[in-house]
């Protein structure tokens, strides 16, 4: 296979991967269906509320609107706003990344505001719940504000309600430099009744579609994980068409965004149900706990996590079996993974993220060569043959069993594999493929820069030098090819290609577009090396005449 054919393979599987992934944001007939539901959603009556239904209770509570006061909670790396209402996390500002490039202001992923409601509530319900029809839990602080110092790992914020003989106290833990935040309840019975209690906790989140364009799509939407499926998304048009229930151990809850993930974490030694449902344009996923029983004169702790914060995969993993998965590598996990611990740990060498693409393309160049080696090895042998292969045609005319019998004859003859440029193809279209979703997922890349013009990988060139670097890097390539097309019409769809790639790599991530232009001057410089010792090696002389 001469490169020009490698070429055509190549953009024809680019072309078609760009197409599935549009037809899946624009044309699937679940995201239409999401787009139904969120437009039909302000008309719909009220069927949730901020406080889910007990275990035991037949219909959802009615909507609670009021508020009470705001506390704020800061670690080194978070600051929550806290409504003493409910003890709901109504924002949270992840201190460590910026809202924007070279912005002063911290990224903010909960919020509460006349754009967006992106909350994480949090209660007791069932027979002596303090979250019910009537109100949410109004609860006692001791001040507005707390942080942690700089002494401190560990930040403990209480929020007090004493009702009927009972305390409950809602604890909020921040630990230094982690988003995993417990939220733990406490419930002293100094009553003569047994307490009987159900916890819950919900991520809302109002209903919008994903974001993104037609190379960068971005999913927003619901995420789960239980004893059946390790890892699924349930995304807001689902919710629209069916509510989530399912009973597991363990498992988990949450709203995912491009490089960021809400959830809720139960206690993983218990029973939970899994549940959403929407109305008035938000949805809602979340867990209900079993419940607790607390005898007279007696104490228990219900205990839950909450993570609010960037999808950082060792952390996440290490708070709650299958969570690291919300970083979602599609089919291609299996190469993107290794090639992203890879990446981290070039660029832990280098700190520059740029030059560890840069590194990454050189490995894999470099264990690609044996087999980019026998691909222009043969696409040599393949041009040294066309002499005979023409002389057959004119020899064996319309006799295509003759000329296939002779053909295959005279490859074996000269050890000629006519397919040999096919794998080194199909091998780097799944690496490609794995870095454009590393690129997508990994938040490392999130305003990572390179040098100069480029100040974010995991964004499209501003000036567009690369792809246009890239796209004269593809002629070159085309242009060295062994074998020349004949036929005007493939000539012209070739010389078309690099026009094409350019124009699709335009609006891709710089850092992908780093990774194929490096790949192409490597193979570039391959290919002249290979050609030049099989020169020297006299390989034209071996080829029978």
């Amino acid at each position: 296979m001469n490169s020009n054919r490698s070429l055509l393979i190549m953009g024809l599987l680019l072309v078609s991967f760009l197409i599935f992934t549009q037809w899946q944001q624009d044309y699937n007939p679940e995201i239409q269906a999401q787009k139904q539901a969120q437009a039909q959603a302000p008309q719909q009556v009220a069927q949730s509320s901020d406080v889910p239904a007990s275990s035991n209770a037949s219909s959802p509570l009615t909507e609670q609107s009021t508020k009470g006061k705001t506390i704020t909670i800061e670690s080194d790396v978070l600051r929550l706003t806290v409504d003493t209402l409910g003890g709901d996390v109504v924002d949270s500002d992840l201190l460590k990344f910026n809202a924007e490039l070279n912005s002063q202001n911290p990224f903010e992923l909960l919020q509460d505001n006349e754009k967006i409601q992106y909350i994480a509530q949090s209660g007791l319900v069932g027979k002596n719940g303090i979250d019910t029809n009537s109100g949410r839990a109004q609860y006692q602080v001791t001040a507005d504000n707390f942080r942690l110092a700089d002494d401190q790992n560990e930040l403990t914020v209480p929020l007090v309600l004493e009702k009927d003989g009972v305390t409950y106290t809602k604890t909020f833990t921040l630990k230094r430099g982690s988003y995993d935040i417990a939220v733990n309840y406490t419930i002293k019975n100094n009553s003569a009744e047994t307490v009987e209690v159900q916890p819950y906790g919900q991520i809302k989140h109002t209903l919008i579609e994903s974001s993104g364009n037609f190379a960068m799509p971005t999913y927003t939407g619901g995420a789960y994980s239980s004893s059946e499926a390790n890892y699924k998304k349930y995304s807001f048009d689902e919710m629209a068409k069916a509510n989530l229930s399912i009973d597991t151990k363990a498992g988990w809850a949450a709203i995912l965004q491009h490089y960021f993930v809400s959830a809720w974490i139960p206690n993983q030694d218990a029973e939970n149900n899994l549940y959403t449902r929407t109305a008035n344009g938000v949805g809602t996923i979340g867990y209900r706990g079993p419940i607790t029983q607390v005898a007279p004169n007696s104490e228990a702790t219900i205990k839950s996590n909450l993570w609010t914060g960037p999808k950082d995969q060792d952390a996440m993993a290490a708070a709650a079996n299958n969570f690291d998965l919300t970083v979602d590598y599609g089919w291609a996990w299996f190469i993107a993974k290794p090639l992203f611990m890879l990446l981290t740990f070039i660029q832990s060498l280098v700190t520059n993220w740029g030059i560890a693409i840069i590194g990454v393309t050189i490995v894999v160049k470099t264990i690609l060569y044996p087999l980019t080696k026998a691909q222009y090895t043969s696409m040599a042998k393949m041009r040294m043959l066309q002499p005979r292969i023409q002389e057959m045609r004119e020899r064996f005319g319309d006799d295509r069993q003759r000329m296939s019998q002779e053909m295959m004859k005279l490859y074996k003859e000269e050890k000629v594999n006519p397919m040999g440029g096919c794998l080194p193809i199909l091998l780097q279209m799944p690496i490609f493929i794995a870095l454009y979703w590393t690129f997508m997922e990994a938040v490392e890349l999130r305003h990572a820069p390179f040098f100069g013009w480029i100040q974010d990988l995991s964004a499209q060139d501003p000036y567009y030098i690369l792809p246009l670097l890239m796209g004269g890097s593809m002629f070159l390539l085309q242009k060295m090819s062994p074998t020349p097309v004949a036929d005007p019409v493939q000539q012209k769809v070739m010389n078309f290609m690099p026009v094409l790639f350019t124009v699709f790599f335009l609006w891709f991530p710089s850092g992908l577009v780093l990774y194929w232009l490096t790949s192409n001057l490597i193979t570039i410089a391959q290919q002249w090396l290979i050609y030049r010792n099989l020169e020297k090696k006299g390989l034209h002389t071996r080829v029978k005449k």
